[in-house]
């Protein structure tokens, strides 16, 4: 099969390769279940002859094997080819091994039929079952590092082990990173790093680099990807890693991924401002001049301070620091908030507490939320940043209010009533970075006017009435710019 297919290349794939592939981590389970199971039958058949039953009962669980061998490797074979795994030597590995494998159970299974008798000699079938045994063990390894990375089964070993398997001693805690203020520790190594430890790195380490992104070192971090860097020094805006941690949760594209734990909004914060003032690797918090806003911030994702000890005594917590004052939402928009979240409940919400920014989510709206409707969310408009209005009533008479939001980067109109007259007033947008018009009535003439989005990242134009020729325009024009087609 991987002669046959060529190398992996996921862009090419259709979604039903990836909704397959998907089940194998489900599947794979099985197979090694049955393989330990046989394993120990065959051990109580060798070691006490009174086990040693008729050896044709034990013909289902090796067809069984080998049934579900091929089963999870078929599905592992669509997974590999369902992207994320181009160049890695690990999962290629892992997916010969896989095959390996499946060749051996199939072939065990014919030896445990061929020797189905209590007279015929089972040696051939268990050289061939501990064989597989040993093919399953490598493979599964490699999964498992490509699941957890490569130290995943050692992280945490004692010294002792450690040193028989010439591995480094366990770092000691950082007491004094703990002990330092804020705004003398290290922008990266001791406020950037933790939190892409505790988010990013385990999916993005060494052995386990999806899209090919290394987030384990600083070196790794600013290199990027065979696609390009995965941030901007300088320019948080135009990094790619903070658009797609950016992204609404429930975007397939939003990172991390949902059902881990998210980042939260102070984190996101401080990578932006880490970003935007360069993305150094050496200079300090106080160096990089935090605002007020990022001051706070930093309080709560930065490791607490450690306590003051008196002689002779037991530890004392050290005195609070004072709180640089929020730069956050004034009174007026704050209850201009309120009063809209209590008109359309979970529709309107602040980008964080300390922030002014506002997200539009309509989800809960679908199918009523129209222009009139639409009209009492004016005062808030100005604040959006994200606005998430997909199969809602809204027509160009609503789209034409957000010319106000001069700060929106993400606009999803998708199956609403929108033509081209809404491209007019995105123009007026240059902040945007992400449009979706899937299934709407946009054509030509409004599609190839979005040529003129400086910051346009990605753009839906699937079940348009956008033809190949405007959209290669686009491509253009845009090169940078992710055109989305469904084709």
């Amino acid at each position: 099969m991987p002669v046959l297919a060529g190398p992996p290349d996921g862009a090419k794939m259709p979604d039903w390769v990836r909704f397959l592939g998907h089940f194998h981590p489900v599947v794979l389970h099985l197979p090694i279940g049955v393989l330990v199971l046989i394993l120990l039958q065959e051990l109580g058949a060798i070691f006490f002859r009174r086990l040693n039953e008729p050896r044709r009962a034990a013909l289902f669980p090796a067809f069984f094997l080998a049934a579900s061998a091929v089963l999870a490797v078929l599905a592992g074979f669509l997974l590999y080819h369902g992207g994320g795994f181009e160049n890695n030597p690990t999962a290629e590995r892992h997916l010969w091994g896989g095959l390996a494998f499946a060749v051996l159970a199939v072939l065990t299974c014919l030896a445990r039929a061929w020797t189905a008798e209590p007279t015929s000699n089972p040696a051939i079938y268990r050289l061939l079952l501990f064989v597989s045994a040993g093919v399953m063990g490598f493979a599964s390894h490699d999964g498992a590092s490509l699941t957890h990375g490569e130290t995943y089964l050692t992280d945490h070993a004692p010294d002792p082990l450690r040193k028989l398997l010439g591995l480094p001693a366990k770092k000691a805690p950082a007491n004094q990173t703990a002990a330092k203020p804020v705004g003398d520790r290290l922008a990266y190594a001791e406020v950037v790093a933790p939190i892409l430890e505790l988010r990013c790195v385990s999916c993005h380490k060494e052995g386990k680099s999806k899209g090919g992104v290394k987030m384990d070192s600083y070196e790794n971090l600013m290199k990027g990807s065979k696609g390009g860097p995965v941030l901007v020094s300088g320019d948080s805006a135009k990094s790619h890693m903070i658009g797609l941690i950016s992204l609404p949760e429930d975007d397939p594209d939003h990172m991390p991924p949902r059902g881990v734990p998210q980042m939260t909004a102070g984190e996101l914060l401080v990578l932006k401002w880490w970003i935007d003032k360069g993305a150094d690797g050496t200079k300090t918090v106080k160096d990089l001049g935090p605002t007020p806003e990022v001051s706070v911030a930093l309080e709560k994702v930065g490791p607490a301070p450690a306590p003051a000890v008196v002689s002779g005594g037991a530890p004392q917590p050290s005195p609070a620091p004072a709180a640089p004052a929020a730069a956050g939402p004034d009174a007026a928009l704050k209850a201009a908030v309120d009063a809209l979240t209590k008109e359309f409940p979970g529709a309107v919400a602040f980008e964080s507490q300390q922030s002014s920014a506002v997200t539009l989510n309509a989800a809960s709206l679908r199918g009523t939320l129209d222009d009139a409707a639409f009209a009492k969310l004016a005062p808030v408009l100005p604040h959006v940043v994200t606005a998430d209005l997909s199969a809602t009533k809204l027509t160009d008479q609503a789209v034409a209010a957000l010319a106000s939001a001069k700060n929106l980067r993400l606009i999803r109109l998708a199956e609403t009533q929108v033509t081209d007259a809404s491209i007019e007033t995105l123009l007026k947008i240059p902040t945007l970075e992400s449009v979706n018009l899937y299934g709407t009535k946009v054509t030509d003439a409004g599609a190839v006017k979005l040529a003129g989005l400086p910051n346009l990242k990605r753009l839906y134009l699937w079940q348009t009435a956008v033809t190949p020729a405007a959209i290669g325009t686009l491509k253009e024009k845009l090169p940078k710019c992710e055109i989305v087609t469904g084709t």
